[in-house]
């Protein structure tokens, strides 16, 4: 019998199942949507009982077109989605149908009660909190204590995402350091929850799981899991990680300076590292790796994938439709129009920033914008200005980021960004920086969780083997006749950024 890995990756916008064997070589996968909702400003939400019903069809999705025996996967290890609060009574049951996500900043009068004692540079240099304070757990726990006493008063553990998982997989209630690492209250030189960012927030070190290493068995499925997703109950579940710590793995990032951009419904430039290196003027934020020793060190922009997302749905229904006729996928439709439009999208600029601004963006209430609209552009400049626009941010988040150097001249990236040659070219160009494509693709944070569960498992000794994996594809060079033009344009996104961050600072 070959042994098999079914890793599992929690993503905003929905859960992928992969199986990998033994030698790290994808099978096959199975992806499952689910939905976020916005019931106010500044709120985002998901069910976790979506995320385990996610799990649950993936894996079976999965195991039926694969036809793989269910006795075969040996390990299973799960990446997910960061500053998750999902709140747990004493016997383990969910006390809020939906709970707040990693972008949710409804928190913002808890986190300035929490600064009132504690400094927030002090802060920053301790847990490495680059998002806006209000993104992380802590305060969100503290939101719910305020505002939903009764709720907060039977809760006996708030968890994340990925540990809601195996949770159910297990029945073992337990995180590892890259999640940990971002609830606001961890100490990543200590390595442990910090007593006085406890006693500043007023909670109870007893509301935070216990920490075990990413690759630590936590159990085996438990026989209701097992007969959910068709699986045997000897299939061994390694605890796992955060995404961000998962793709660093599985996109190569794993060693001192290997970096990479990872582009989803968000996009993050990242570097990993075993210095805590942390700047209090740009804050990028950092997320213990889940590679024993090492950080993985990182600036966003909040909204990507779900900034394009937004102006298909808002301005694309035609497309669509056709999508649907033609049996092609509609992002790729809608950037082929937008390849229609000329570099610089007729002196149409956008700022995405729709889902609030990062910490290289001055202010977390800046929100997005088209500028220089007028009656002569069309949906193709509309378009090709909302992928420019991403990615003038992301070449801000790069200068920030390797702001004293080591950026070198090309990238790699990873996500489902990076499948079309149209979008890396525009990459390319904005950012003057050759664009490197993988063959890990939209797969990365699947490998890192699947590495994990190898290790774990015993299955393969090092994470080594995952260099061997890792293979870089197709490369986009930037044209040097347009590095003038985007040079004028990533100035007059600077200009507008600073004119939309005035606007909402009013």
């Amino acid at each position: 019998m070959t042994k098999k890995i079914l890793s599992f990756d929690l993503g905003t916008g929905g859960n992928k199942a992969t199986l990998f064997d033994v030698d790290g070589t994808c099978l096959a996968s199975a992806f499952v949507e689910y939905g976020t909702s916005f019931p106010n400003v500044g709120w985002y939400e998901q069910k976790p009982e979506d995320w385990r019903k996610a799990v649950v069809e993936s894996a079976r999705k999965l195991i039926a077109e694969s036809r793989v025996d269910a006795s075969e996967i040996a390990a299973i290890a799960l990446s997910g989605h960061s500053l998750g609060c999902v709140p747990l009574d004493e016997d383990g049951a969910l006390l809020r149908e939906q709970t707040p996500i990693w972008s949710d900043v409804r928190a913002t009068e808890e986190a300035d009660e929490f600064f009132k004692s504690i400094d927030p540079t002090q802060w920053y240099l301790e847990t490495g909190g680059g998002f806006s304070a209000e993104h992380y757990t802590a305060f969100k726990i503290m939101w719910y204590r305020k505002h939903e006493p009764e709720m907060f008063a039977k809760t006996r553990k708030f968890v994340g995402t990925k540990d809601y998982i195996n949770y159910y997989l297990t029945g073992r209630i337990i995180t590892d350091p890259g999640y940990a690492s971002g609830c606001g209250v961890w100490n990543l030189p200590g390595w442990d929850y910090e007593p006085e960012f406890l006693k500043a927030a007023g909670l109870d070190r007893s509301l935070f799981p216990d920490v075990v290493p990413s690759t630590e068995p936590i159990g085996t499925l438990t026989a209701q899991a097992a007969e959910d997703m068709g699986l045997s109950c000897e299939t061994l579940v390694i605890c796992g990680s955060v995404d961000n710590s998962c793709m660093a793995l599985g996109a190569g990032a794993f060693k001192r300076g290997r970096s990479y951009a990872s582009m989803g419904s968000s996009t993050w430039i990242a570097v990993s590292d075993d210095r805590l290196e942390l700047d209090p003027a740009t804050k990028p934020y950092v997320f213990a790796h889940c590679v024993p020793g090492f950080y993985a060190i990182a600036l966003a922009l909040y909204s990507s994938g779900t900034t394009f997302r937004w102006v298909k749905d808002a301005m694309c229904s035609d497309l669509i439709e056709r999508s649907k006729a033609e049996g092609r996928n509609v992002y790729e439709l809608a950037i082929e129009e937008a390849a229609t439009s000329a570099p610089g999208a007729n002196g149409l600029l956008m700022n995405p920033s729709l889902a609030g601004g990062a910490s290289q963006d001055g202010t977390p209430k800046l929100r997005g914008g088209f500028f220089g609209l007028d009656l002569s552009h069309t949906r193709a400049d509309l378009l090709r200005a909302s992928l420019e626009g991403l990615a003038l941010g992301l070449r801000n988040v790069r200068e920030c980021l390797f702001a004293h150097g080591g950026a070198g001249d090309s990238m790699t990236v990873v996500g489902g960004g990076a499948i079309s040659p149209i979008w890396r070219q525009i990459y390319a160009d904005v950012m003057k920086t050759t664009i490197v494509k993988t063959n890990v693709g939209q797969n990365a944070a699947a490998l890192g969780a699947a590495a994990l569960a190898a290790v774990g498992a015993g299955l393969w000794s090092s994470f080594d083997k995952v260099d061997e994996l890792v293979q870089q594809g197709e490369s986009a060079v930037p044209n040097p006749d347009l590095a003038e033009l985007y040079d004028k344009k990533y100035a007059d996104y600077l200009f507008a950024r600073e004119l939309l961050a005035k606007y909402a600072e009013r």
